[in-house]
């Protein structure tokens, strides 16, 4: 039996007549991350650990976690209780709480850096890291990797994005992830003009398989961002205390100059960090950098408490280990169904695609809603999660249904899957 979503169709038709396409950003229209639409929920009225129920009281096993922000479960206990202890003290008040200084603490201590801004969102903090490069280089151009995104302010689209104009873009190097003599070339024609290099830690883009680094592939980068004083600046909002709880540079093997936190940062309550080595802290101080709720402390004490907690409870060995129990457990049942299922990317924050002769995601479109209608929520384009409140049994339950879901696309694609 699969879901109906009436009250969900009802909410977005009032919905669409109030807001711009009734939801936006991966939920909207322009996405493409949830086709057909028809199989999808589009509010939720609750959750709970791992999961979520929509408004029609269907329950879904949930691997988006929000898009991220969700890292030990939703309704953590202690985070919620930490939050709901600074709110009777105060929020967002004239000058900041103390709890400030202490998140402040506690993260540039957990992350090895020397300082910490706050923001809101993971845009303001790429943002401002992109702001304090060029002011302290006295240069303008930027090198991204293809497949990055950086959030959706000017300087981070290509000229012809909706809204955005080629001066937005001009100072934008594009070169492949994973190509050390790509950035060689890229720094030889520009010599002397670029402030920073800004990237994830590995590739976790949209429509694409996630690629992880060669090996080296950052201690070359370091290396060379070094000997051309150019900084480097790690985008950590989403892989963020999902590998490392120590900061993704450190994963791997390196020290970013600059490293940029949001998602994971606070189990859903709104803040965002810039963190750095201390020859930027003058930089960091003089660039004028300020927005009405960023220094509210009740996510700074929810943030605090899930730092605390993701450290206590070792989150990121499990979270790999529930990955890998996912993955191998889909790979297997779509190996005895022939279906050319990929995963790729890091277990806690993975990738999935049927490969298609064709090329255009149908068949990977039409298995993840028959996932969906049956109670798991993936989506066909972007990187899934894993947070911590998910247990093996639920893991278990997943591949039944997703079992399930390809036993129904081979069915109706019998020629496909011979």
């Amino acid at each position: 039996m699969t879901y109906v979503y009436n009250k969900n169709v009802e909410t977005m038709i009032r919905a669409g007549k109030v807001i711009p396409s009734g939801v936006y950003g991966h939920l909207g229209p322009a996405e493409g991350c949830m086709i057909p639409s028809s199989a999808f929920p589009f509010f939720a009225s609750k959750g709970k650990g791992a999961e979520f129920w929509d408004v029609d009281g269907n329950r879904f096993i949930d691997y988006m976690c929000a898009y991220g922000p969700n890292v030990l479960g939703y309704n953590d206990p202690d985070v919620d209780a930490a939050a709901q202890a600074q709110a009777k003290l105060g929020n967002c008040m004239t000058l900041p709480a103390p709890v400030t200084v202490e998140f402040a603490e506690y993260l540039t201590q957990l992350v090895k850096k020397d300082w910490a801004f706050f923001c809101k969102n993971g845009g303001d903090v790429t943002s401002f890291a992109i702001m304090i490069s060029r002011y302290y280089t006295g240069r303008k151009k930027i090198i991204f990797l293809h497949g990055y995104y950086h959030g959706v302010a000017p300087w981070t689209q290509h000229p012809d994005t909706p809204g955005t104009i080629e001066e937005d873009c001009k100072n934008g190097l594009y070169i492949p992830f994973n190509d050390i003599e790509a950035l060689k070339e890229v720094i030889a024609k520009n010599k002397d003009k670029i402030a920073c290099l800004i990237a994830t830690p590995y590739m976790h883009g949209n429509f694409i398989d996630n690629e992880l680094p060669k090996e080296g592939y950052w201690q070359e980068v370091r290396k060379i961002c070094t000997e051309n004083g150019i900084i480097l600046i790690f985008d950590d909002i989403r892989c963020g205390f999902r590998l490392s709880l120590h900061g993704s540079d450190t994963y791997f093997g390196i020290e970013a100059d600059l490293i940029t936190f949001c998602k994971a940062l606070a189990n859903g309550y709104n803040v965002s960090a810039l963190c750095g080595k201390n020859f930027l802290k003058g930089a960091a101080s003089t660039v004028p950098y300020t927005g009405s709720y960023w220094l509210s402390a009740v996510p700074f004490a929810a943030g605090l408490a899930t730092l605390k907690k993701l450290e206590k409870v070792n989150a990121t060995d499990h979270f790999e280990k529930m990955g890998i129990r996912l993955i191998t457990g889909l790979e297997k049942a779509a190996k005895a169904r022939n279906i050319p299922l990929i995963a790729s990317g890091h277990p806690s924050m993975f990738y999935l695609r049927i490969d298609d002769e064709l090329k255009n995601f149908r068949l990977h479109q039409e298995w993840i809603a028959e996932c969906v209608k049956r109670g798991v929520f993936l989506t066909n384009h972007h990187n899934h999660f894993i947070c911590y409140a998910m247990t093996p049994e639920l893991i278990d339950e997943t591949i039944g249904i997703c079992t399930e879901a390809m036993d129904v696309l081979v069915r109706n694609n019998p020629d496909k899957f011979k």
